[in-house]
């Protein structure tokens, strides 16, 4: 990742976006993690839970990755980051 050739400059404006999205992004990475768990303790209790339920699991990494991808690029986009 190559960084600015200078100084970003970051309004308070900028500041609450990025902490609104951090915040949103907390929130749904611990809403996803929580469901894994919930899933986990119905296989746990239910050896055999069903396909909806295995579905429902292997889905949820795949979406915690989505959104942390998703405020990455929008980190990078405001502080200017470019990918090599």
């Amino acid at each position: 990742m190559s960084l600015p050739g200078k100084p970003v400059t970051l309004s308070a404006r900028k500041i609450s976006e990025i902490e609104k999205k951090l915040a949103q992004l907390r929130h749904e990475v611990n809403n996803n993690l929580t469901l894994i768990v919930a899933a986990a303790e119905i296989v746990r209790r239910r050896p055999d839970p069903g396909d909806q339920v295995w579905e429902s699991l292997l889905q949820k990494p795949l979406a915690v990755a989505d959104q942390v991808a998703e405020f990455t690029r929008h980190l990078e986009k405001t502080l200017h980051l470019r990918r090599d």
